[in-house]
């Protein structure tokens, strides 16, 4: 791929991968702050601005890398990121774990939300007639889906830190719920060595592909 193809490619995911990265955090702000918790309010982080949560390296240069990567290989990776974490005191929640549930999946609910918004905007691409606007707003639309969606599956991964962790310890008996939530701190080196080993993919593929495949189905984008 030419430097120029290069660009573009990285110009049409950007919007994706930005919005899908921070509004999921923005969305824990959110939920914290309706069940009692103002710390990330306070901190100013309850906002719709990309800004106030981007993280260079996994907002912005971690995806650009992966782009990078796929398309020197010709191939295709798995598109994913992070934005600066939404400070949340589960403590502070009113019924702090039945309430952890709602706050940690308010993240990939929204995911989802985004998922459905960029294949309304996809199916738009295709009705509407062929122009200089159709084919990127096509390409952005696709690379919406499949962001959101990657993000929405590998974050209900039952492993803490993960929103999937913080769920399945707010639903477990309080002693199983403790054991397990001290998994945490060895959550992220786990996540890294399935990733490299090849575990990660084979685990989130076949649940995106069901989603990505609901969702041609729901809106008819054959």
């Amino acid at each position: 791929m030419d430097i120029a193809a290069l660009i573009q490619t990285i110009a049409i995911a950007a919007l994706p991968v930005i919005f899908a990265i921070t509004l999921h955090e923005a969305a824990h702000g959110y939920a914290a702050r309706h069940f009692g918790d103002p710390t990330a309010w306070q901190a100013g982080r309850i906002s719709l601005n990309p800004l106030r949560h981007i993280d260079p390296v996994g907002t912005l240069l971690v995806p650009a890398l992966i782009l990078l990567t796929s398309s020197l290989v010709a191939g295709s990776a798995m598109l994913f990121g992070w934005a600066k974490p939404v400070p949340v005191d589960f403590g502070r929640l009113r019924h702090p774990k039945r309430d952890m549930l709602w706050v940690a999946a308010a993240g990939p609910a929204v995911n989802l939300l985004m998922a459905l918004g960029w294949a309304g905007l996809f199916k738009l691409a295709m009705l509407m007639p062929f122009n200089v606007y159709s084919l990127p707003l096509a390409e952005m639309s696709r690379t919406g889906i499949n962001v959101n969606l990657v993000l929405m599956v590998l974050n209900l991964l039952p492993l803490p830190p993960l929103d999937g962790g913080r769920i399945a310890v707010s639903l477990l008996p309080h002693t199983l719920a403790w054991k397990f939530a001290r998994l945490e701190r060895w959550g992220f080196p786990i996540l890294l060595i399935l990733m490299f080993t090849g575990i990660l993919g084979d685990i989130l593929w076949p649940f995106v592909s069901l989603f990505k495949n609901l969702i041609i189905l729901l809106f008819q984008l054959n």
